[in-house]
């Protein structure tokens, strides 16, 4: 056997002991791969240097047509009966090994496969080779619930691989010690192979690197030994081999890691090694072996996160392009260019020569024109039978005579010209195209149908039986229809009663079809001519005959205008090329309205008075041997197949003794140029020789519908020898070369020739993308065919037709060859010796990965060959490829049997992974099992692959099990960002910013000013500011100077005011509780109080009771008495953490906090004093407290951020007076003003508004509890119309579900007379991004109602300052702006124009309240930036919190975060750090005091950011293009899990829509942010945690991930 370039079998025998030696040593473990490989180089070197430099032609093995290289079903578009599992298939795992470890096998002896043996040894043996390496991937893991039952007990917690039930699985188990099949149950982890960009690499395994490494990234670890091979490896190189075989190192450039031996001298230096990839930006091979802690401390081995790391190590850094335009693509920018391998293997030939075929021959009686053949044998032959047709069992149900079928086509013409219209109108004139549509089992109907269109000079436009609406293509059947200007349809009177209907009995409207006349053709209902009438039969012309259909890759059906000329001279060419008779008897398995069998079953053998037996794909389903039956039973001379045919039959021969298929002269098979067709044809013969089936019938053919027969094998004289095979490499056909392989037998493809050129054609080569210039003739490229018997248009479709009909090749300078137009065929082949055509595949099955090429038959065949028995409906796969991030992306989509268990078809799936990437060095993207039976079939039962790529992509293809390996097969990923050390200090950096002219990036809002305007202080007798510091002040001033004047009013779902709180009835009840505070024992001044309550007036009352008390007030949410459990252990924390003294709250929820439900959830007996206030007696406070300074503490504001921290801030007496007369200022607060508040009144902002800003401007403030509104939706709104109020605020809760609530009842609310034209400013208050969605979707939704588009604004607060912007009535409109989302993950701003791509719009965040400045600061050096850059805000202003409230004061946190100082520039100045990112933009508008207004806009909070491949990554906008991703994504969250992105997205549709979501989810993040995700998590909807502020808790649900609490749908690892 040829090996690595060395015939072993001719060595001599010492150095053939010697390997044999060396082979047992590294099976018995006694010798590492790496000396094996050394030794075994060592040995082989004399006899390597010999054959060094040479590049052989192709080689053609001219063998018996024993085991050729090919796979099971070569045709994947054909459903197959279940193979029934043979010895073979049954057998153990061990006796599958010693199959593949035989290195010969005898020709004769094939078991019953159906499949082809030596691709499935091949497939067999790459995947032995992975046996070794552990896989530690989990298994995806599926709810219990979930369509398809799971026998997998449990969801697989994130952090354990799944392992079978008898082993536990360690980082370090790579070694021999397991058995291949514990390996391969215990779920995919990946494969190593041949240097492939698909192979997930093994733990212990180490590969040659491609690139020297970075050393700021992680280094790959220290290899681990080789593990020793098992005994299987006698005959087959070992993945560490043959990796290093293949990744050819060159010293100069790429070094390995110091245990790799430079192999390259030892493999000699031939062109056609299989090339390495990693240069080509298919970078393949680091060693990951490197461990990671999970949450719980648990080692977990690194599933994903170093590979992607040295995955993109090995890439480029992109390269920076001028932008001359917005846009432009930005691939080149983006994407790792990949270079070019100096070992690619180049075509070197000489230019191809175009071959002739032989002179077609000019024979006597040939009829001037097909019409005139029928004519002849009608009248001469009439009783001589022309079709026999069968019925379902396969026995014969009719034979049509050429008497019958001349007389009924002459009537049918005559009916068609004369008797369709009214009296003496003509509908139907020569030339018209009229549509057929028969069923497959009635091809005499068709054969009458089709003759009698040609006799009436009409063109048939043979189309399948549409059988619902829904029909797989139906629509572009009807854009055939179109372009042809179909108006008529011929059936029979069967197939028309079949045709869907509508309920009036009227024949649907199919979708996209056109409006049809339906013809019946049946005889009764034919008119017979005069006896003058003549059907006119002119001598063949180029006028068009018929129209063949035909789908293109993209799905698109176009029709073939074949001219009458061209469809006899095509007759001719196979009746001489076929050396057909007159009488001879054909057996047709083909579908007779297209392709092979129209042009042999109904054209050429009417041409020729040939018995045409008819067996219809209905009775071969029933059947699958009737057609070899009728070959015996009517001893036919010619039989006409598909590869598909050869199998059924095979399968079901045990049924038949007594077959003899000695007649046969040709057995035509008709997808013979399916690279996969050898090994069906061979394993035919091997089978049917013993009933008489000569090799040299067997007569393969290569066709396509625009240059019809290209190719076909001649019938063989018997004795002769057999026609060459070629044995070709599988990399070098990936680079369109065709190279001998000699490497590696795995890898190889046997094609076997398809016969010589058809008679009077000229072909040539040529190249298949480009201008057609000739290939060399060691180069792949597109047959392209001139003659007179081919296609001459697609019809209707003139652009098109020109590049494929009129093609004049060129030479290698440009020039055209000659003035001839060639037709491109669409077959990708070459010419080998002796000028036989070799078919290597088609163009529209060729998938184009970083630019080499793979044939999606080829794909097939492997897939097939991996034991498909146990999980693959019927050998039923499609592939196709999908473009995600400029390249294309493998995707598989088998059929998974019914009875196939969850891990059986997981096992299936890997071995794919593993054979294809070993096989054909390439990954694959995703793989998908979808329920039997749902794919979209073509009309007879085949895969329709256009429709299955559609629903791929649309999301709707519903798969129950899916494999993603984006980050494989995804080579092309820009190069992570490297920080660089900073040499420069930050105050270079602001010089830097100065003589750039870039502004530092700061901003101030406008002087707080120490009186409020003097005029109106006189004319109101308004106080000033100073005199009072404090709130309590100010409520006793009000009580005094304007008692009745209303503060507060709280509505109720119905609207209606159920509380209302004057200045004096808020004094007196803020007394009372002051008293009963005051009265108990143990509550001391200047302690903590937790106040308890609903939303309400209570609260506020509360509040100020406390401060009356000298008491210090906490506000929090009372817990929800439905959900105890969720809420309670907040309150009781907040309780805790504050050391609370004593608990204010209302009687119902006193009531609650003893209850036995909350005894369940936390200790009641340790409740701090609980005091309800709601029945207290009249009384008032000896005193009411004043505070010594405004230093002291007014309050505590606890709230959870988004980051799931607890955090208390101190706000001083100062604070609370600034803030609130900087919100007065702003938003132009007085006595006279109502104000309407729809927001929670526990913490930041929505607290100030609703308890303390009443109080210090005097306004009035409706209040309406945010809960409320669920269960009045239009409360709100109602409110602002009824009370016309100009100012509102809002949090972005309520404003998502009035959107989705009310958007669509507009109407509704105009007629109930809301209107909202009175609305000046509606504020939503939040501490996050501005949702620019949902404010314009708000704003649009509610246009209609009168509100202000500019009305809508947001504001900004954070934990250290709850209020830093806010749009009040003054200052200009917030701005928009739009920034590049690449340059944003640099922490750079770089604004451009709408609707670039990767452009992000962001909102102002508000006007930047009086007294506030902020600066933009570098978190790492705390240097001011310019306003180019990203970086955190940092404020300073009169109302700043004073600190963190913790029991043990972390002094140093809070230094850090409270007063804290820039590094240079302002260093007197004190800040506090909000925690968000931002930036600031200088506007062409003017502030209030005419300079120019500088806008802050908020990007996202410092903590949340994701920092992935060294960019920063802010999760809304991962999230916003999740969501955007599919129809059924409700909410979606990203977090990062040990280097992983994580997605987590609610599903609102089906459960079944569940496994759409993955790859969606995986192209859009891929595509939209260059990253690849990690793990996708399918969860219902509500699983994702939201806090009050309606923002999402991320770090809560990556918790509860890890501590697989989220009783996921779905969890998908993509590898």
């Amino acid at each position: 056997m040829a090996e690595r370039g060395v015939d072993v079998s001719a060595l001599p025998q010492e150095v053939r002991e010697q390997l044999a030696e060396l082979d047992l040593e590294l099976s018995e473990g006694d010798i590492t791969q790496k000396g094996y490989e050394k030794k075994r180089a060592k040995v082989l070197a004399p006899y390597l240097t010999q054959i060094q430099n040479l590049a052989p032609p192709p080689a053609y093995d001219a063998q018996s047509p024993g085991p050729s290289s090919a796979s099971t079903s070569a045709s994947a578009s054909a459903p197959e009966p279940e193979p029934e599992p043979g010895p073979s298939n049954s057998s153990s795992s061990s006796s599958r090994h010693r199959r593949t470890r035989r290195p010969h096998r005898s020709s004769g002896t094939r078991d019953e496969r159906y499949r082809s043996d030596i691709h499935t040894e091949a497939v067999q043996a790459a995947l032995a080779k992975h046996k070794e390496e552990k896989m530690a991937l989990p298994m995806p893991t599926k709810r219990r619930s979930a369509y398809v039952q799971s026998p997998i007990d449990n969801c697989t917690p994130p952090d354990s691989s799944s392992s079978s039930d008898d082993e536990a699985v360690s980082s370090e188990s790579a070694g021999p010690q397991q058995s291949p099949d514990t390996w391969i149950n215990s779920s995919l982890h990946g494969s190593s192979t041949s240097s492939s960009a698909s192979s997930t690499l093994s733990h212990g395994e180490s590969r040659p690197t491609q690139a020297p490494q970075p050393q700021s990234q992680q280094a790959p670890p220290p290899p681990a030994p080789a593990p020793a091979h098992p005994p299987h490896s006698h005959s087959q190189p070992s993945a560490l081999a043959e990796a290093l075989a293949q990744a050819r190192i060159d010293p100069g450039e790429r070094v390995g890691p110091p245990d790799v031996p430079s192999q390259a001298q030892a493999r000699g230096s031939r062109v056609d090694l299989p090339p390495n990839a990693a240069v080509r930006g298919m970078s393949r091979g680091q060693s990951r072996s490197s461990m990671m802690e999970t949450a719980d401390g648990v080692p977990v081995s690194s599933r994903v996160s170093t590979k992607i790391q040295q995955l993109l190590n090995t890439l480029k850094r992109p390269k920076r392009p001028p932008l001359s335009e917005f846009f432009m693509d930005d691939q080149e920018e983006i994407v790792e260019v990949p270079q070019i391998d100096p070992n690619t293997p180049r075509p070197e030939g000489r230019q191809i020569i175009p071959v002739k075929g032989e002179p077609l021959g000019v024979v006597s009686n040939w009829p001037p024109a097909l019409q005139a053949a029928l004519t002849r044998w009608g009248a001469t032959q009439g009783k001589s039978p022309a079709l026999t047709a069968l019925d379902i069992t396969g026995k014969p149900l009719y034979t049509l005579t050429y008497g019958k079928l001349w007389s009924r086509s002459v009537k049918l013409a005559y009916t068609l010209l004369n008797k369709l219209g009214a009296k003496n109108e003509q509908i139907l004139k020569p030339g018209d195209r009229v549509a057929l549509v028969y069923p497959n089992s009635d091809p005499g109907m068709f054969w009458v149908a089709f003759y009698g269109c040609l006799l009436a000079e009409v063109i048939p436009v043979p189309i399948e039986v549409p059988l619902s609406r829904k029909d797989a293509g139906s629509s572009q059947v009807g854009f055939l229809l179109g372009s042809c200007g179909v108006g008529l349809a011929l059936t029979s009177e069967i197939c028309l009663k079949g045709l869907p209907k509508t309920p009036t009995g009227e024949i649907l409207q199919f979708k996209g079809w056109p409006r049809l006349k339906w013809v019946v053709t049946d005889s009764k209902y034919l008119t017979k001519p005069s006896k003058d009438w003549q059907p006119h039969i002119p001598t063949a012309n180029t006028d068009t005959a018929y129209i063949e259909y035909k789908a293109s890759k993209e799905g698109t059906v176009m029709g073939v205008a074949v001219s009458k000329v061209a469809m006899l001279t095509h007759c001719q060419s196979l009746t001489q090329a076929c050396n057909y008779c007159e009488g001879e008897t054909l057996v047709n398995v083909l579908d007779f309205k297209k392709d092979m069998g129209l042009w042999h079953g109904v054209l050429t053998s009417v041409m020729n008075r040939i018995h045409t037996i008819s067996v219809p794909y209905a009775v071969m389903k029933a059947c699958p041997l009737s057609w070899v039956q009728r070959v015996h039973i009517h001893k036919a001379r010619i039989a006409l197949v598909k590869c598909r045919d050869l199998h059924w039959a095979m399968m079901a021969h045990r049924d038949q003794r007594d077959t003899s298929l000695a007649s046969l002269r040709m057995l035509i098979v008709a997808d013979g140029a399916n690279p996969w067709s050898v090994s069906s044809c061979d394993a035919f013969l091997n089978l049917f020789q013993a009933y008489g089936l000569k090799p040299e019938v067997i007569c393969p053919c290569a066709t396509s519908p625009e240059a019809m027969t290209v190719a076909i094998r001649r019938p063989g004289v018997p004795g002769a020898p057999l026609p060459a095979r070629a044995i070709l490499s599988m990399t070098g056909l990936s680079h369109g070369v065709i190279r001998v392989n000699t490497e590696d037998k795995n890898s190889a493809l046997t094609v076997q020739d398809v016969g010589h050129v058809m008679p009077g054609a000229l072909m040539c080569i040529v190249k298949p993308d480009g201008p057609p210039m000739l290939c060399k003739t060691d180069e792949i490229g597109e047959i392209v065919v001139n003659s007179r018997a081919g296609g001459t248009m697609y019809y209707g479709l003139s652009g098109v037709t020109k590049n494929t009909f009129e093609v004049i090749p060129v030479n290698a300078s440009g020039a055209p060859i000659g003035e001839i137009p060639f037709v491109r065929s669409g077959l990708l082949g070459f010419v080998g010796p002796g000028s036989l055509i070799f078919v290597v595949g088609k163009n529209e099955g060729l998938l184009m990965v970083s630019g080499r090429r793979h044939n999606a038959d080829d794909l097939v065949a492997t897939a097939l060959a991996v034991e498909p028995v146990k999980t693959v409906y019927r050998g039923r796969i499609a592939v196709f490829s999908v473009t995600v991030f400029y390249d294309e992306r493998i995707v598989i989509v088998a059929e998974q049997r019914p009875d196939a268990s969850e891990e059986d078809s997981f096992q299936w799936m890997s071995r794919v992974l593993q054979a294809i990437d070993s096989i054909h060095q390439v990954g694959l993207y995703c793989l998908a099992l979808v329920p039997a039976n749902t794919l979209p079939k073509t009309p007879l039962g085949g895969i329709h692959i256009s429709d299955t790529k559609q629903l791929f992509l649309e999301g709707a293809l519903h798969p129950c099990n899916i494999l993603m390996c984006p980050h494989t097969c995804v080579t092309n990923m820009p190069k992570p960002r490297q920080k660089q050390p900073v040499g420069v200090g930050p105050a270079s950096i602001m010089v830097g910013n100065l003589v750039a002219g870039k502004r530092i990036a700061q901003a101030a809002g406008r002087d707080l000013g120490l009186i409020e305007d003097q005029d109106l202080v006189r004319k109101l007798c308004m106080w000033p500011t100073m005199m009072h510091q404090f709130l309590t002040e100010a409520l006793q001033w009000r009580a005094q100077t304007d008692p009745d004047h209303t503060l507060y009013v709280l509505l109720n779902a119905k609207g209606v005011a159920v509380c209302t709180a004057t200045c004096v009835q808020l004094h007196k009840r803020a007394e009372k509780i002051a008293a009963a505070l005051m009265e108990r024992s143990g509550i001391n001044i200047g302690e903590n109080v937790v106040l308890l309550y609903p939303p309400g007036i209570d609260l506020i009352a509360a509040f100020y009771g406390c401060l009356y008390a000298g008491c210090i007030p906490v506000t929090v949410r009372p817990p929800h008495p439905q959900n105890l459990s969720a809420t309670l252990p907040t309150v009781r924390m907040i309780i805790d953490v504050s050391k609370a003294a004593c608990i204010l709250t209302t009687q119902v929820l006193t009531k609650i906090l003893r209850s036995k439900e909350a005894a369940a959830t936390v200790n009641i007996k340790t409740w701090p004093i609980i005091i309800d206030t709601d029945d207290l007696p009249r009384k008032r406070p000896p005193t009411i407290y004043k505070p010594p300074n405004a230093e002291m503490i007014a309050y505590l504001d606890f709230s959870v951020s988004t980051t799931g921290m607890l955090t208390g801030v101190k706000i001083s007496h100062a604070a609370v007076s600034a803030l609130c007369r900087s919100i007065k200022l702003q938003c132009e607060l007085y006595s006279s003003r109502q104000i309407a508040i729809c927001l929670d009144p526990y913490c930041g902002l929505g607290f100030v508004l609703w308890c303390l800003a009443s109080v210090y401007s005097g306004h009035q403030s409706i209040l309406i509890p945010p809960m409320e509104l669920e269960i009045s939706l239009p409360l709100w709104l109602g409110t602002l119309s009824q009370y016309r109020i100009r100012d509102t605020f809002c949090s972005y809760s309520v404003m998502e579900l009035c959107t989705k609530g009310l958007g669509g009842q507009t109407e509704m609310l105009k007629a109930r007379g809301v209107n909202l034209s009175c609305v000046r400013s509606c504020v939503v208050i939040a501490e996050e991004r501005p949702r620019l969605a949902l404010t314009h979707s708000f704003s649009k939704l509610f246009k209609d109602l009168g509100l202000s588009m500019r009305a809508v604004s947001t504001a900004f607060g954070s934990r250290v300052n709850l209020a830093i912007c806010l749009q009040g009535t003054t200052g200009p409109d917030p701005s928009t702006v739009y920034v590049d989302m690449k340059s944003l993950r640099h922490d750079r701003v770089r604004l451009v124009e709408r609707g670039a791509p990767q452009s992000l719009p962001l909102m102002e965040s508000g006007t930047i309240l009086p007294g506030v400045r902020v600066i933009i600061v570098n978190p790492e050096t705390r240097g001011p930036l310019g306003d180019s850059h990203l970086g955190e805000i940092w404020v300073n202003s009169p109302h700043n919190a004073t600190g963190y409230y913790t029991i043990y004061g972390e002094e140093n946190l809070q230094a850090d975060h409270f007063n804290t100082k820039l590094s240079f520039g302002d260093p007197q100045t004190l800040w506090a750090k909000t925690g968000y990112l931002g930036f600031v933009k200088r506007t062409e508008l003017t502030d209030s005091s005419g300079d120019r207004h500088d806008a802050l806009f908020v990007v996202g909070s410092l903590d949340e950011t994701l920092e992935l491949r060294g960019l920063r990554y802010h999760p809304i906008d991962i999230e916003t293009s999740v969501s955007r991703a599919h129809r059924s994504i409700g909410e979606s969250a990203v977090f990062t899990w040990t280097n992983l992105l994580v997605v987590v997205a609610e599903l609102c549709g089906s459960e079944q829509d569940a496994l759409d979501l993955v790859p969606l989810v995986t192209n859009v993040v891929l595509e939209e942010h260059h990253l690849i995700v990690g793990v996708v998590v399918i969860v219902d909807p509500g699983v994702i945690p939201i806090n009050s502020r309606g923002e999402k808790q991320r770090m809560h649900l990556r918790d509860s991930f890890l501590a697989d609490q989220l009783d996921p749908i779905y969890v998908a690892y993509n590898m």
